[in-house]
Protein backbone atom coordinates (compact mmCIF):
# COMPACT_ATOMS: atom_id res chain seq x y z
CA UNK A 1 0.00 0.00 0.00
CA UNK A 2 2.79 2.53 0.38
CA UNK A 3 3.48 4.86 -2.45
CA UNK A 4 -0.22 4.97 -3.42
CA UNK A 5 -1.78 7.83 -3.49
CA UNK A 6 -5.48 9.25 -2.28
CA UNK A 7 -8.27 10.57 -5.35
CA UNK A 8 -9.98 13.89 -4.40
CA UNK A 9 -12.73 12.95 -2.40
CA UNK A 10 -16.46 13.98 -2.61
CA UNK A 11 -19.97 12.47 -2.05
CA UNK A 12 -21.11 9.74 -0.25
CA UNK A 13 -18.93 7.48 -2.23
CA UNK A 14 -15.97 8.93 -1.29
CA UNK A 15 -13.62 7.04 1.20
CA UNK A 16 -9.62 7.05 2.34
CA UNK A 17 -8.97 3.87 3.19
CA UNK A 18 -6.09 2.38 5.41
CA UNK A 19 -4.15 5.05 6.58
CA UNK A 20 -2.40 8.65 6.12
CA UNK A 21 0.45 9.35 7.87
CA UNK A 22 0.44 12.44 10.12
CA UNK A 23 3.03 15.06 10.13
CA UNK A 24 2.11 18.51 11.19
CA UNK A 25 3.68 19.53 7.68
CA UNK A 26 1.31 16.54 5.75
CA UNK A 27 -0.98 19.12 4.18
CA UNK A 28 1.96 21.95 3.39
CA UNK A 29 0.00 23.75 0.43
CA UNK A 30 -3.10 25.18 0.16
CA UNK A 31 -5.60 23.43 -2.25
CA UNK A 32 -6.47 25.17 -5.21
CA UNK A 33 -9.66 24.81 -7.11
CA UNK A 34 -8.26 25.75 -10.18
CA UNK A 35 -5.96 22.38 -10.28
CA UNK A 36 -6.10 18.38 -8.79
CA UNK A 37 -5.78 18.78 -4.84
CA UNK A 38 -2.58 17.67 -3.25
CA UNK A 39 -2.59 13.60 -3.70
CA UNK A 40 -1.98 12.24 0.13
CA UNK A 41 0.28 9.29 0.34
CA UNK A 42 -0.80 6.06 1.61
CA UNK A 43 1.13 3.91 3.99
CA UNK A 44 1.36 1.02 5.91
CA UNK A 45 -0.79 1.86 9.57
CA UNK A 46 1.48 1.89 12.85
CA UNK A 47 -0.78 -0.60 14.22
CA UNK A 48 -1.96 -3.43 11.68
CA UNK A 49 -4.44 -5.50 13.65
CA UNK A 50 -6.28 -2.64 13.74
CA UNK A 51 -9.88 -3.44 13.10
CA UNK A 52 -10.41 -0.50 10.12
CA UNK A 53 -13.37 -2.02 9.36
CA UNK A 54 -15.37 -1.04 12.44
CA UNK A 55 -15.22 2.51 10.90
CA UNK A 56 -17.32 1.80 8.21
CA UNK A 57 -20.14 2.23 10.13
CA UNK A 58 -19.96 5.74 10.30
CA UNK A 59 -20.74 5.62 6.63
CA UNK A 60 -24.08 3.81 7.21
CA UNK A 61 -24.61 6.28 10.35
CA UNK A 62 -23.76 9.65 8.31
CA UNK A 63 -25.92 8.37 5.47
CA UNK A 64 -28.95 7.89 7.26
CA UNK A 65 -28.53 11.47 9.19
CA UNK A 66 -28.62 12.99 5.73
CA UNK A 67 -31.22 11.16 4.15
CA UNK A 68 -32.95 12.67 7.40
CA UNK A 69 -32.29 15.34 6.59
CA UNK A 70 -30.36 16.67 9.76
CA UNK A 71 -27.33 17.60 7.57
CA UNK A 72 -26.77 18.10 3.72
CA UNK A 73 -22.73 16.39 4.37
CA UNK A 74 -19.62 16.39 6.39
CA UNK A 75 -16.57 15.72 6.43
CA UNK A 76 -15.08 13.73 8.99
CA UNK A 77 -11.75 12.74 10.04
CA UNK A 78 -9.93 10.75 12.96
CA UNK A 79 -6.32 10.68 13.90
CA UNK A 80 -4.50 7.50 15.78
CA UNK A 81 -1.69 6.70 16.73
CA UNK A 82 -0.22 9.95 14.85
CA UNK A 83 -2.09 8.84 11.36
CA UNK A 84 -4.96 9.81 10.12
CA UNK A 85 -6.80 6.41 9.89
CA UNK A 86 -10.29 8.02 8.30
CA UNK A 87 -11.05 10.81 5.75
CA UNK A 88 -14.11 11.11 4.21
CA UNK A 89 -16.59 13.38 2.53
CA UNK A 90 -20.22 12.89 2.19
CA UNK A 91 -23.16 14.89 0.77
CA UNK A 92 -23.76 18.09 -0.51
CA UNK A 93 -21.93 21.20 1.06
CA UNK A 94 -24.75 23.48 -0.79
CA UNK A 95 -28.36 22.25 -1.10
CA UNK A 96 -29.59 25.97 -2.57
CA UNK A 97 -29.55 27.73 -4.70
CA UNK A 98 -27.40 25.28 -6.38
CA UNK A 99 -26.25 21.90 -5.57
CA UNK A 100 -22.65 21.39 -5.04
CA UNK A 101 -20.58 18.36 -3.51
CA UNK A 102 -18.58 18.20 -0.34
CA UNK A 103 -14.76 17.30 -0.81
CA UNK A 104 -12.69 16.82 1.86
CA UNK A 105 -11.23 20.30 1.48
CA UNK A 106 -14.36 22.35 2.08
CA UNK A 107 -13.95 24.97 4.03
CA UNK A 108 -16.06 25.21 7.10
CA UNK A 109 -17.30 28.25 9.13
CA UNK A 110 -16.36 26.41 12.52
CA UNK A 111 -18.60 28.91 14.83
CA UNK A 112 -17.61 28.16 18.44
CA UNK A 113 -14.63 25.90 18.35
CA UNK A 114 -13.17 29.65 17.84
CA UNK A 115 -13.22 29.39 21.08
CA UNK A 116 -10.31 26.77 22.26
CA UNK A 117 -8.78 27.24 19.26
CA UNK A 118 -7.89 30.78 18.62
CA UNK A 119 -8.82 32.45 21.67
CA UNK A 120 -7.74 30.44 24.36
CA UNK A 121 -4.96 29.29 22.73
CA UNK A 122 -3.98 32.67 22.43
CA UNK A 123 -4.65 33.53 25.83
CA UNK A 124 -2.41 30.34 27.03
CA UNK A 125 0.09 31.40 24.88
CA UNK A 126 -0.18 35.13 26.87
CA UNK A 127 0.41 33.00 30.06
CA UNK A 128 3.33 31.69 28.90
CA UNK A 129 5.14 34.56 28.25
CA UNK A 130 3.62 35.99 31.59
CA UNK A 131 1.75 38.76 30.43
CA UNK A 132 -1.32 37.43 31.90
CA UNK A 133 -1.56 35.51 34.52
CA UNK A 134 -5.39 33.13 34.81
CA UNK A 135 -6.08 34.00 37.71
CA UNK A 136 -5.53 37.78 37.14
CA UNK A 137 -9.06 39.64 37.21
CA UNK A 138 -9.74 40.49 33.86
CA UNK A 139 -10.25 44.17 35.00
CA UNK A 140 -6.47 44.41 35.60
CA UNK A 141 -5.96 44.66 31.90
CA UNK A 142 -9.08 46.02 30.50
CA UNK A 143 -10.43 48.50 33.19
CA UNK A 144 -13.80 49.15 31.90
CA UNK A 145 -14.69 45.49 32.55
CA UNK A 146 -14.47 46.77 36.40
CA UNK A 147 -18.26 48.08 36.12
CA UNK A 148 -20.93 47.03 37.65
CA UNK A 149 -19.31 44.71 39.97
CA UNK A 150 -17.31 42.69 37.43
CA UNK A 151 -13.64 43.80 39.23
CA UNK A 152 -13.20 40.25 40.95
CA UNK A 153 -14.10 38.08 37.65
CA UNK A 154 -10.89 36.38 36.82
CA UNK A 155 -8.88 35.39 33.50
CA UNK A 156 -9.76 31.67 34.80
CA UNK A 157 -13.20 31.88 35.36
CA UNK A 158 -13.98 33.40 32.04
CA UNK A 159 -12.01 30.58 30.22
CA UNK A 160 -14.42 28.12 32.59
CA UNK A 161 -17.87 30.28 31.86
CA UNK A 162 -18.17 30.58 35.47
CA UNK A 163 -17.45 34.50 35.44
CA UNK A 164 -20.77 35.79 35.88
CA UNK A 165 -21.59 36.79 32.70
CA UNK A 166 -25.07 35.85 30.81
CA UNK A 167 -24.76 33.57 27.71
CA UNK A 168 -25.62 36.58 25.22
CA UNK A 169 -26.55 39.93 25.17
CA UNK A 170 -28.79 41.55 22.99
CA UNK A 171 -28.34 41.87 19.21
CA UNK A 172 -29.43 45.58 19.67
CA UNK A 173 -25.88 46.13 21.64
CA UNK A 174 -24.54 45.44 18.53
CA UNK A 175 -26.25 48.01 15.92
CA UNK A 176 -23.89 51.01 16.48
CA UNK A 177 -20.81 49.50 15.36
CA UNK A 178 -17.29 47.42 16.42
CA UNK A 179 -16.59 50.03 19.44
CA UNK A 180 -20.04 50.55 20.61
CA UNK A 181 -20.67 47.53 21.27
CA UNK A 182 -17.52 46.71 22.62
CA UNK A 183 -18.60 49.07 25.26
CA UNK A 184 -20.89 47.70 26.21
CA UNK A 185 -20.04 44.25 26.73
CA UNK A 186 -17.67 45.99 29.25
CA UNK A 187 -20.09 47.46 31.48
CA UNK A 188 -22.72 44.93 31.18
CA UNK A 189 -24.23 43.62 34.51
CA UNK A 190 -23.40 40.70 36.34
CA UNK A 191 -26.23 37.54 35.90
CA UNK A 192 -24.77 35.89 38.77
CA UNK A 193 -21.71 36.07 41.36
CA UNK A 194 -18.84 34.85 39.78
CA UNK A 195 -17.78 31.36 40.60
CA UNK A 196 -21.29 30.33 41.63
CA UNK A 197 -22.35 28.76 38.35
CA UNK A 198 -21.72 27.29 34.91
CA UNK A 199 -23.33 29.19 32.19
CA UNK A 200 -22.04 29.05 28.32
CA UNK A 201 -21.05 32.47 27.64
CA UNK A 202 -20.41 33.60 24.45
CA UNK A 203 -19.99 37.32 25.67
CA UNK A 204 -17.12 36.00 28.19
CA UNK A 205 -15.40 35.18 25.48
CA UNK A 206 -15.57 38.55 23.48
CA UNK A 207 -14.35 39.72 26.06
CA UNK A 208 -11.17 37.27 25.94
CA UNK A 209 -10.10 38.15 22.50
CA UNK A 210 -10.60 41.74 23.55
CA UNK A 211 -8.11 40.90 25.90
CA UNK A 212 -5.99 39.41 23.68
CA UNK A 213 -5.99 42.72 21.30
CA UNK A 214 -5.25 44.88 24.58
CA UNK A 215 -2.18 43.17 26.31
CA UNK A 216 -0.23 41.49 23.24
CA UNK A 217 -0.87 44.79 20.74
CA UNK A 218 -2.61 42.95 18.06
CA UNK A 219 -6.41 42.43 16.68
CA UNK A 220 -7.14 38.72 17.47
CA UNK A 221 -7.09 38.06 13.61
CA UNK A 222 -3.26 38.95 13.33
CA UNK A 223 -2.13 37.30 16.86
CA UNK A 224 -3.78 34.09 15.89
CA UNK A 225 -2.56 33.85 12.24
CA UNK A 226 1.40 34.99 13.31
CA UNK A 227 1.30 32.93 16.14
CA UNK A 228 -0.30 29.94 15.96
CA UNK A 229 -2.27 29.24 11.94
CA UNK A 230 1.51 30.05 10.25
CA UNK A 231 3.40 28.57 12.55
CA UNK A 232 1.84 25.05 11.90
CA UNK A 233 1.09 25.95 7.92
CA UNK A 234 -3.02 26.34 8.73
CA UNK A 235 -3.06 27.54 5.17
CA UNK A 236 -6.84 27.12 5.54
CA UNK A 237 -7.68 28.14 8.65
CA UNK A 238 -8.24 32.33 9.25
CA UNK A 239 -10.88 34.64 10.56
CA UNK A 240 -12.13 36.38 7.22
CA UNK A 241 -11.04 34.53 4.07
CA UNK A 242 -10.32 35.36 1.13
CA UNK A 243 -11.99 34.63 -2.29
CA UNK A 244 -10.51 31.62 -2.90
CA UNK A 245 -11.33 30.27 0.23
CA UNK A 246 -15.06 31.21 -0.19
CA UNK A 247 -15.16 29.43 -2.89
CA UNK A 248 -15.20 26.15 -1.40
CA UNK A 249 -16.64 27.00 1.23
CA UNK A 250 -19.98 25.17 3.00
CA UNK A 251 -22.84 27.51 2.73
CA UNK A 252 -24.90 27.71 5.68
CA UNK A 253 -28.26 30.02 5.61
CA UNK A 254 -29.25 33.27 4.04
CA UNK A 255 -28.47 36.84 5.86
CA UNK A 256 -30.14 39.80 4.44
CA UNK A 257 -31.22 37.75 0.94
CA UNK A 258 -28.11 36.58 0.31
CA UNK A 259 -26.59 33.09 0.91
CA UNK A 260 -23.68 32.84 3.84
CA UNK A 261 -20.61 31.25 1.67
CA UNK A 262 -17.33 32.16 3.76
CA UNK A 263 -19.37 34.57 6.26
CA UNK A 264 -19.38 33.71 9.48
CA UNK A 265 -22.89 32.73 10.34
CA UNK A 266 -23.09 33.83 14.21
CA UNK A 267 -24.52 37.44 14.19
CA UNK A 268 -22.56 38.69 17.12
CA UNK A 269 -19.59 38.23 15.12
CA UNK A 270 -20.34 39.39 11.78
CA UNK A 271 -21.67 42.43 13.34
CA UNK A 272 -17.92 42.69 14.41
CA UNK A 273 -16.33 42.54 11.78
CA UNK A 274 -16.15 38.69 11.67
CA UNK A 275 -13.84 38.53 14.09
CA UNK A 276 -14.40 37.80 17.66
CA UNK A 277 -13.48 36.23 20.51
CA UNK A 278 -16.10 33.48 20.57
CA UNK A 279 -17.04 32.64 16.99
CA UNK A 280 -15.48 33.78 13.18
CA UNK A 281 -12.72 30.71 12.56
CA UNK A 282 -12.86 28.90 9.25
CA UNK A 283 -11.04 26.28 9.02
CA UNK A 284 -10.78 22.73 7.10
CA UNK A 285 -10.30 19.21 8.23
CA UNK A 286 -6.54 18.32 7.10
CA UNK A 287 -5.97 22.04 9.31
CA UNK A 288 -7.36 20.65 11.90
CA UNK A 289 -6.12 17.26 12.05
CA UNK A 290 -2.76 19.16 12.15
CA UNK A 291 -4.09 21.35 15.37
CA UNK A 292 -5.15 18.48 17.23
CA UNK A 293 -2.30 16.18 16.24
CA UNK A 294 -0.25 18.90 17.73
CA UNK A 295 -1.91 18.78 21.03
CA UNK A 296 -1.29 15.52 21.10
CA UNK A 297 2.01 16.52 20.47
CA UNK A 298 2.17 18.22 23.65
CA UNK A 299 2.14 21.47 21.87
CA UNK A 300 5.10 20.79 19.60
CA UNK A 301 4.84 19.92 15.69
CA UNK A 302 7.65 19.80 12.93
CA UNK A 303 9.93 21.51 15.42
CA UNK A 304 7.52 24.55 15.85
CA UNK A 305 6.03 24.60 19.12
CA UNK A 306 2.94 27.07 19.81
CA UNK A 307 2.71 26.09 23.67
CA UNK A 308 5.17 24.09 26.09
CA UNK A 309 3.77 20.69 27.56
CA UNK A 310 2.91 21.60 30.54
CA UNK A 311 0.55 24.41 29.50
CA UNK A 312 -1.38 21.75 27.46
CA UNK A 313 -1.67 20.36 30.68
CA UNK A 314 -2.87 23.22 32.17
CA UNK A 315 -5.49 23.85 29.34
CA UNK A 316 -6.72 20.64 29.39
CA UNK A 317 -6.93 19.38 32.91
CA UNK A 318 -10.70 18.45 34.92
CA UNK A 319 -11.75 21.63 36.31
CA UNK A 320 -14.95 20.88 38.69
CA UNK A 321 -17.62 23.66 37.83
CA UNK A 322 -21.05 23.25 38.84
CA UNK A 323 -22.64 20.94 37.17
CA UNK A 324 -20.27 19.96 34.94
CA UNK A 325 -16.06 18.96 34.33
CA UNK A 326 -14.55 21.81 31.57
CA UNK A 327 -11.04 22.90 30.76
CA UNK A 328 -9.67 26.01 29.96
CA UNK A 329 -11.74 26.75 26.98
CA UNK A 330 -12.64 23.15 26.26
CA UNK A 331 -15.51 21.19 27.18
CA UNK A 332 -14.90 17.99 29.03
CA UNK A 333 -17.79 16.22 30.47
CA UNK A 334 -20.83 18.88 30.72
CA UNK A 335 -24.47 19.48 30.30
CA UNK A 336 -22.47 20.32 26.12
CA UNK A 337 -20.69 16.97 25.85
CA UNK A 338 -23.69 15.57 23.89
CA UNK A 339 -21.22 15.15 21.33
CA UNK A 340 -18.80 13.28 23.21
CA UNK A 341 -17.85 9.67 22.49
CA UNK A 342 -19.43 7.65 25.00
CA UNK A 343 -16.08 5.68 25.00
CA UNK A 344 -13.97 8.23 25.64
CA UNK A 345 -11.15 8.52 28.64
CA UNK A 346 -11.55 10.95 31.07
CA UNK A 347 -8.78 13.23 29.45
CA UNK A 348 -10.40 13.55 26.49
CA UNK A 349 -11.57 17.18 25.68
CA UNK A 350 -13.30 18.60 23.09
CA UNK A 351 -15.57 21.46 21.73
CA UNK A 352 -18.30 22.34 19.55
CA UNK A 353 -19.78 24.79 16.96
CA UNK A 354 -23.39 25.63 16.14
CA UNK A 355 -23.12 25.44 12.56
CA UNK A 356 -22.67 21.73 13.23
CA UNK A 357 -19.42 21.41 14.19
CA UNK A 358 -17.36 19.35 16.66
CA UNK A 359 -13.57 18.61 17.84
CA UNK A 360 -12.84 16.10 20.48
CA UNK A 361 -9.03 15.44 21.59
CA UNK A 362 -8.59 11.87 23.61
CA UNK A 363 -4.69 12.21 25.00
CA UNK A 364 -5.13 8.62 26.42
CA UNK A 365 -6.11 7.25 23.67
CA UNK A 366 -3.96 8.48 21.03
CA UNK A 367 -6.90 9.72 19.45
CA UNK A 368 -8.66 12.86 17.58
CA UNK A 369 -11.77 13.23 16.42
CA UNK A 370 -13.28 16.21 14.12
CA UNK A 371 -16.00 16.22 12.64
CA UNK A 372 -17.49 19.94 9.90
CA UNK A 373 -21.06 20.05 8.95
CA UNK A 374 -23.38 22.89 7.81
CA UNK A 375 -26.11 21.64 9.61
CA UNK A 376 -27.87 24.70 9.21
CA UNK A 377 -28.25 24.65 5.73
CA UNK A 378 -30.43 26.00 4.12
CA UNK A 379 -33.19 26.61 6.88
CA UNK A 380 -31.36 26.08 10.66
CA UNK A 381 -33.16 23.05 11.25
CA UNK A 382 -30.86 20.21 11.19
CA UNK A 383 -28.89 18.43 14.04
CA UNK A 384 -25.53 16.65 14.45
CA UNK A 385 -24.73 16.56 18.11
CA UNK A 386 -25.57 12.89 18.48
CA UNK A 387 -24.48 12.05 15.23
CA UNK A 388 -20.91 13.66 16.67
CA UNK A 389 -21.16 11.61 19.76
CA UNK A 390 -21.73 8.52 18.29
CA UNK A 391 -19.03 9.08 15.61
CA UNK A 392 -16.91 9.16 18.46
CA UNK A 393 -18.11 5.94 20.37
CA UNK A 394 -16.85 4.34 17.20
CA UNK A 395 -13.61 5.82 17.37
CA UNK A 396 -12.95 5.66 20.32
CA UNK A 397 -13.97 1.68 20.53
CA UNK A 398 -11.69 1.14 17.30
CA UNK A 399 -8.65 2.97 19.26
CA UNK A 400 -9.14 0.99 22.51
CA UNK A 401 -9.43 -2.63 20.55
CA UNK A 402 -6.09 -0.96 18.53
CA UNK A 403 -4.23 -0.60 21.86
CA UNK A 404 -5.36 -3.89 23.15
CA UNK A 405 -4.51 -5.70 20.14
CA UNK A 406 -1.11 -3.81 20.44
CA UNK A 407 -0.51 -4.79 23.75
CA UNK A 408 -1.36 -8.68 23.65
CA UNK A 409 0.95 -8.75 20.40
CA UNK A 410 3.83 -7.19 22.47
CA UNK A 411 3.38 -8.98 25.61
CA UNK A 412 5.86 -11.87 26.58
CA UNK A 413 4.46 -15.58 25.27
Amino acid sequence: MAGETLPKAGGLNAIVSGALFLTCGLFDAPFDLRAEPPQLAVVEPKVTKANYASLDQIDVLIADQIKAKKLPGAVVAIGFGGQVVFLHAYGQRQLQPTLETMTIDTVFDVASLTKPIATATSIMQLVEQGKIALDDPVSKHLPDFATNEKASVTVKQLLLHTGGLIPDNALGDYASGHDEAIRKVMHIKLSYPPGDDFRYSDVGFIVLGELVEKVSGEDLNSFTQKHIFSRLKLADTTYLPGEALRLRAATTEQRDGHWMKGEVHDPRAFALGGVAGHAGLFSTASDLAIYAQTLLNQGECNGERILQPGTITEMTNAYQVPRGIRGLGWDKQSGYSSNRGKTMSARAFGHGGFTGTGLWIDPELDLFVIFLSNRVHPDGTGLVNPLIGQIGTIAADFAREALDKTAASESPR
